[in-house]
């Protein structure tokens, strides 16, 4: 049975990379970004119903899922935030899709960021779940947030390090990853859980999510110190209210500093809001939309 029924799949070559996606419906376009370590599928409670109204893109990022996995450069440049943004802007291009909403979890939610700061002419709106701004959370590390993230720290480390830790490792670790809530394991699906577990399995996927941590700890944080003005777009974050973020960070207030159009709230959830509260997160992204 398929997780996005009535969607159609492709592979698209940009300039530097090769994406593998599903889209279906249409309407505007909304392009959805998955976050660590999933892939597009983390989605599928959420885009069938979502493309009843609007032409719904779920690609894998670079380096994760069925897309390109190329070897890190030294300076981790070709998994900067502003490259895998790029591959999101050049995707939809290619489906035709001059403008376009943006919703992004996690990694996703961050390459989201990029996207509207290097392609704001086209992003309509930007949805980020569960994070706030990378250099705030970066700046904010303390004891407490290095605990809770601490996956962060371990796959920043020197390859190849992590990566021959976690190599035979992805039951192990997807377990450990997305069953660290309250809930445990019960929102997500066995065959979502699945292509989690196969997409880790494949060490080039091990080695280029490593190298997207690695850039975010490095070049995007260059990136970002450089940026200054305010993205103009309208802004929704919405977060778990029993994660990280919640406890933390001030996510709202995160998101007023870097844009001037900001709203949001938690949800009552763990950090897996597309998977845990796919209904709400549904009514508010189609409240939010159609604003917009």
């Amino acid at each position: 049975m398929t997780l996005f029924p009535g969607f159609q799949q492709k592979k698209l070559r940009t300039g530097a990379a090769t994406i593998h996606l599903v889209h279906g419906g249409k309407g505007p376009a909304a392009l959805l970004l998955h976050g660590y370590p999933q892939t597009h599928a983390m989605w599928h409670k959420v885009a069938p119903e979502l493309a009843r109204d609007y032409a719904v893109v779920c690609p894998d990022l670079r380096g994760y899922g069925d897309s390109s996995k190329p070897k890190g450069l030294p300076d981790h440049s070709n998994y900067s935030k502003r490259a895998m943004a790029l591959d999101m802007a050049e995707v939809m291009s290619a489906l035709g899709h001059d403008s376009f909403h943006v919703v992004g979890h996690d990694r996703g939610g961050r390459v989201g960021h990029r996207l509207a700061r290097d392609h704001g002419r086209r992003v309509k709106t930007l949805t980020v779940l569960d994070i706030s701004p990378t250099l705030k959370m970066y700046q904010g590390t303390n004891m407490q947030f290095a605990k809770a993230y601490w996956h962060w720290f371990f796959l920043i480390q020197e390859a190849p390090m992590p990566e021959r830790m976690l190599e035979g490792q992805a039951p192990f670790y997807i377990l450990k990853r997305l069953g660290r809530g309250k809930s445990g394991l019960e929102h997500f699906s066995k065959q979502a859980m699945a292509e989690y577990v196969r997409a880790l399995k494949d060490p080039r996927t091990i080695h280029s999510t490593c190298e997207d941590y690695r850039a975010a700890a490095t070049i995007d944080l260059v990136h970002d110190q450089k940026d200054r003005t305010k993205l103009k777009m309208p802004l929704l974050a919405l977060w778990g209210r029993h994660g990280v973020i919640e406890a933390l960070f001030d996510c709202l207030a995160d998101w007023r500093e870097v844009a001037a159009d900001v709203r949001g709230r938690a949800l009552a959830c763990g950090h897996f809001i597309p998977e845990e509260k796919p209904r709400e997160l549904l009514a508010e992204l189609r409240r939010f939309l159609r604003a917009h």
